[in-house]
């Protein structure tokens, strides 16, 4: 039972460092289903109605970073099937930095569809509404804090590190939107989806500058000039040094005289959003279409905390060796990082609300109609987070007869990886249609052993996409000329 839950935190240590890239699936894109307006509000379902029920209507989850893989983390050891990760003394460590970036970004997503609601008119015009949740959050290490930590401070004497790139947001919020669709001509059709946004809890750092220059001596020192700004339910207390002297969690913000939480209410940090897209008719088989996601802002009011941290300090360095060594725990250097944080950083607290502006999207996408209800389709995607940009490409193949049955098959280049291939279902039994679509399907599989079972392991995995749930549809309407499979990128 014990060598089971091992390996089961593993895995879950495997999802941690997997690669999240979007909201939405580019599987999801081309097929028949209800939630296609989430990647573009101009496409629509063949149903004339939809219902989502809570939960159970939608549930994503996208993992992402863009330079390592499963297979870099854990490797195979000495002793015949045995697994070491990258901090055991037996691992290459070269290796493992060979495959880092000079900005190496982690960006996980969760997405709860609460409620969704979609209707056709006798036009053709499609109304929908939805109720998200949603968590989504970047963090972005430079590769030279990477190797810093990792092989030691001896390459670097006398040179600055410079570690300005370095970011962390983080977000909770929900999303209310309100959209419709329209053919404007007979080839073009129209989608608009606007967004209120309710900003649950945030933090968020804002590096101006960071660097770390390592002195003659093997010393290090720090020069930082950061803000980190916080909303939600967490007290920042300082001593009387102007330190900070402990962060405390307030659990008291779920309750209030009434016995009703409204910390999960998001009411006091507002926000907006918006969503457009168009599809057109280039000719009767070929369809092109392009769409702008999530262009949005929440301002952050309510249970704010905005921590300054600025000075220049030496400490004696840091150095994942001593870990690597047994020397010390990573506990014990994180420790000593923090009390020399403490000691020697000017800290300034205050309360002054601030703005996060969401991650947005552009796909621009085509298919090709070969039969009525079989098309194949590429789709572009990039995504702009802060200064990054993150880019895909997808082909697909794909079968859609009515909303009866539906199912796609994709393969995605992105990620510096390009054995991405994907596959999505949806069937209906009666007014219930059920659905399961992921982006990353792991083709290489490893094995961890022991003497009482057998654990399979993706081999290459740095991207997660699922997306599982059922719909309430109603009627089957023919589709319109605009309302044919298009091609999206995530």
């Amino acid at each position: 039972m014990i060598g089971k839950i091992k390996y089961l935190l593993i895995l879950i240590l495997a999802v941690i460092i997997t690669d999240a890239s979007a909201q939405s699936s580019q599987v999801l894109y081309y097929m028949n289903l209800p939630q296609n307006h989430l990647i573009n509000p101009a496409l629509r379902p063949s149903n004339s109605v939809y219902v989502g029920l809570p939960a159970l209507s939608g549930t994503s989850l996208t993992i992402n970073n863009n330079f390592v893989n499963f297979s870099d983390v854990f490797i195979k050891g000495q002793l015949k099937d045995s697994i070491i990760s990258f901090l055991h003394p037996d691992y290459n460590v070269d290796k493992f930095l060979d495959k880092t970036n000079d900005k190496n970004s982690i960006e996980p997503q969760s997405m709860i569809q609460l409620l969704g609601i979609g209707f056709s008119s006798e036009k053709g015009d499609y109304f929908f509404l939805d109720i998200n949740e949603r968590v989504e959050a970047n963090f972005v290490l430079p590769g030279g804090f990477l190797k810093l930590a990792l092989k030691g401070n001896e390459e670097f004497v006398g040179s600055t590190i410079d570690l300005s790139s370095l970011r962390a947001d983080m977000r909770y919020y929900r999303e209310v939107g309100f959209g419709f669709s329209r053919n404007f001509t007979d080839k073009l059709r129209i989608g608009v989806k606007g967004k209120i946004l309710f900003g649950i809890a945030a933090a968020s750092i804002d590096n101006q500058s960071l660097g770390i220059t390592v002195n003659d001596d093997y010393s290090h020192t720090l020069e930082a000039d950061i803000t980190v700004n916080m909303s939600g339910p967490v007290d920042v207390y300082m001593d009387s040094g102007h330190n900070i002297d402990s962060i405390v969690f307030d659990d008291s913000r779920f309750k209030t005289s009434s016995g009703r939480a409204d910390f999960f209410s998001g009411i006091g940090n507002p926000g907006f959003g918006l969503d457009i897209g168009a599809t057109y008719d280039l000719t009767e088989k070929i369809v092109v279409s392009a769409a702008i996601t999530d262009l949005g802002f929440i301002r952050w009011k309510k249970d704010v905390t905005n921590v300054k941290v600025k000075n220049q300090f030496e400490f004696s360095g840091l150095n994942m060796l001593d870990v690597i060594n047994g020397t010390i725990t990573i506990d014990e250097l994180g420790q000593d990082m923090l009390d020399s944080l403490k000691d020697s950083f000017i800290v300034t607290k205050s309360n002054e609300p601030f703005t996060t502006y969401l991650p947005f999207g552009i796909s621009i996408g085509g298919s090709y109609n070969v039969t009525s209800q079989f098309s194949v389709g590429m789709l572009s995607y990039s995504r702009i987070i802060g200064k990054q940009i993150r880019e895909a490409l997808t082909f697909s193949a794909n079968i859609n007869i009515g909303n009866a049955f539906s199912t796609s098959f994709s393969y995605t280049a992105a990620n510096h990886r390009y054995d991405n291939f994907g596959a999505g279902l949806a069937f209906r039994t009666g007014i219930v249609q059920f659905y399961l679509l992921s982006d990353r399907i792991p083709i290489s599989w490893n094995k961890i052993k022991d003497t009482n079972s057998t654990i399979p392991l993706p081999a290459n995995w740095n991207i997660v996409n699922l997306r599982i749930g059922m719909n309430l549809v109603f009627g089957n309407g023919p589709r319109g000329k605009n309302d044919k499979p298009m091609i999206l990128v995530e």
